[in-house]
């Protein structure tokens, strides 16, 4: 009998970071969360305050997983903005996401932002002349900086951005195909009912 001996290489989890904010997009934070882990993708959610529970743009309640001071030197294979418009100019006014989309960004890591999120790529001189989308309200604000396009969800190499809390699951799916191919994202419309 001939035993045949196979190489099993371990697969790397891909990781991502999203930012949590007073102020939020609660829709926007937990369905990209939640289709992440469903990809099997490991989430950190972090507060830019620390690990306190954080009252989001509709006054739904969450808690992040750590706080974003204690992850900061940590790499990962994605940087997550959600929207809500307190939540976007608390990230915008950090000096740490800052140095955490711009360390991710020129290392051709993804770096995704939804709704207000791009406000906050605006804000810390990131990815200027890339093709985005935001909530549609910051177009005139984001239009000299970026090839603004008003489609719900725009992919420019390691960009992607979304319009807002109704596209939510298109973002994340995005991301999902970013990071783990079009069939790991495919994979999970029918299991959550999703019509496309």
């Amino acid at each position: 009998m001939i035993k045949r001996f196979f190489s099993t290489r371990p697969t790397m989890v891909k990781k991502a970071l999203v930012f949590l904010a007073e102020g939020a997009e609660e829709m926007e934070t937990v369905i990209t969360v939640d289709t992440l882990r469903r990809a099997g993708i490991e989430v950190t959610l972090a507060g830019l305050a620390g690990d306190q529970q954080v009252i989001c743009s509709r006054n739904v309640k969450i808690n992040p997983d750590v706080a974003l001071d204690s992850v900061k030197s940590d790499n990962f294979d994605a940087v997550i903005l959600p929207g809500g418009l307190k939540g976007a100019e608390a990230c915008a006014l950090s000096p740490l996401v800052g140095e955490i989309l711009h360390r991710h960004y020129e290392s051709s890591k993804l770096v995704a932002a939804i709704c207000a999120g791009p406000t906050a790529l605006f804000a810390h001189r990131l990815a200027f002349g890339k093709r985005i989308t935001s909530y549609p309200a910051f177009k005139e604000k984001l239009g000299a900086n970026y090839v603004y396009k008003e489609d719900r969800v725009v992919q420019d190499d390691n960009v992607v951005t979304s319009q807002g809390p109704g596209t939510s699951f298109e973002f994340a799916l995005k991301i999902v195909e970013y990071l783990e191919g079009a069939q790991k994202a495919q994979s999970l419309i029918e299991p959550m009912r999703l019509k496309f």
